[in-house]
């Protein structure tokens, strides 16, 4: 009696929108499942900055994987990390040595930090890519203020309250513009010895204006918007040094005890993994379908895939485009399981561009229509409410949000996280 064949093996690195995605619609045919994440939640990422300013809690934003796929008895979640990948035997190589065989393998594993080459910087200027950056910079953030209410030097109290964000583009816009309100609005009336307002938030850009994927003119209104928060926003300057003292940029240098980096990515090591052709940012470059070059059982996508839209422009390494790939990798799945092996190349349909200033301003491109302001604010934040998952956390954020904007307080300020001095034992 000839043995019952095993189902279809799919192997999903990485449970990010891509990953989630291509998980989510490999339904309706003979697969099983393995999605590998080294984290055991998937994370709304474009609402991180909010956790970093304490706009919003963890919870609200991130949600265990193995919840979200508990009805999918085809699909098993493992907790660990991926070290390699044996093309040649078809394994998924672990860090702890275990190697798990596919069929399909699907890489989805995103993006870190990218210094440009000085990674010596971190320490002094962390980024904002998972859930332990947000609780780090929230961290840093309410320390600077705390420690400024005790320090008694008038130059070394400045530094405290001065705060540099590197990087114009939308995550470094949106953290400078919540952390000018937060020093403006919630915080004045809970210190004694200073006053939160006299913070300073510095917003450098190397480039010639802030974000620079919208048109000149959003980029403009950003700007104005921002200035009248309160923030400092210097363009044309890149920062040449980062210490613990803060940054030397345009020659000169600005003491500062808070900096966060939001200048650049690259992307994970799977074209590493791969011995894959990959750009500067690391990405692999990938053929028209998502497939690596000579291996059409191995999709990449998300940030870690480099990938051109018809007219040779870069598709932008934004939550609805990684998406899209994730839906179109399970569609190409399913046909090549039912006999369909013709080519299908990924097409890329571009959304609109959305970033938020403060609370009540943001701006809106959608192609057809560019909007300003605080329509766009209220556009913004239904959008992100509708793509969030659970009606529970739908409601938390949009309350959060609707408290914020009534009021200007924020709730989620507890320093939870970093090593703290034990007291003195009594003599």
């Amino acid at each position: 009696m000839d043995p019952v064949p095993s189902p279809h093996h799919v192997v999903v690195v990485g449970a990010g929108f891509g990953g989630l995605e291509a998980t989510r619609n490999l339904t309706g045919v003979p697969v099983r499942i393995t999605i590998i994440d080294r984290r055991n939640h998937h994370l709304f990422q474009p609402l991180l900055y909010q956790v970093a300013t304490t706009s919003l809690a963890t919870s609200e934003i991130a949600w265990p994987i193995r919840q979200l796929l508990r009805n999918r008895e085809d699909v098993t979640t493992l907790l660990g990390t991926v070290a390699g990948v044996d093309k040649a035997g078809k394994r998924v190589l672990m860090e702890d040595g275990e190697a798990i065989p596919y069929d399909t393998l699907v890489l989805a594993t995103g993006a870190r930090h990218a210094y440009f080459g000085h990674d010596e910087w971190e320490p002094y200027a962390p980024g904002l890519k998972t859930l332990e950056d947000a609780t780090t910079i929230r961290r840093r953030i309410l320390m600077a203020f705390e420690k400024a209410e005790r320090e008694t030097d008038p130059e070394r109290r400045r530094a405290r309250l001065t705060f540099v964000i590197i990087g114009g583009g939308p995550t470094g816009v949106e953290l400078a513009g919540t952390i000018a309100e937060l020093a403006h609005d919630t915080l004045p009336r809970e210190f004694r010895n200073i006053d939160t307002r006299e913070a300073r938030v510095v917003l450098i850009e190397a480039g010639e204006r802030v974000l620079s994927a919208f048109v000149p003119a959003q980029s403009a209104y950003a700007k104005s918007a921002l200035e009248k928060l309160g923030v400092e926003v210097e363009l044309g300057r890149a920062v040449s040094e980062c210490n613990a003292q803060g940054v030397v940029y345009g020659g000169q240098h600005l003491p500062a005890k808070t900096i966060i980096w939001a200048a650049g990515v690259a992307a994970s090591p799977a074209a590493e993994w791969l011995g894959a052709s990959a750009d500067r940012a690391g990405r692999v470059m990938v053929e028209p379908d998502l497939t690596v070059a000579g291996h059409p059982e191995i999709f990449v996508i998300g940030d870690t895939a480099h990938v051109t839209t018809p007219e040779g422009k870069p598709v932008p390494g934004v939550a609805p485009a990684a998406k899209q790939q994730g839906w179109h990798v399970a569609a190409t799945i399913k046909a090549r399981l039912k006999g369909d092996n013709s080519a299908r190349p990924f097409r890329y349909k571009n959304d609109g561009n959305l970033a938020t200033i403060g609370k009540r301003a943001a701006v809106i491109d959608f192609g057809w229509i560019k909007l300003n302001g605080r329509i766009a604010w209220w556009l913004w934040g239904l959008a992100h409410i509708y793509f969030l998952i659970g009606l529970r956390n739908r409601l938390s954020v949009a309350l959060s949000w609707l408290w914020i904007y009534t009021t200007g307080q924020r709730s989620a300020r507890l320093i939870t996280q970093g090593s703290a001095q034990a007291p003195a034992k009594p003599k």
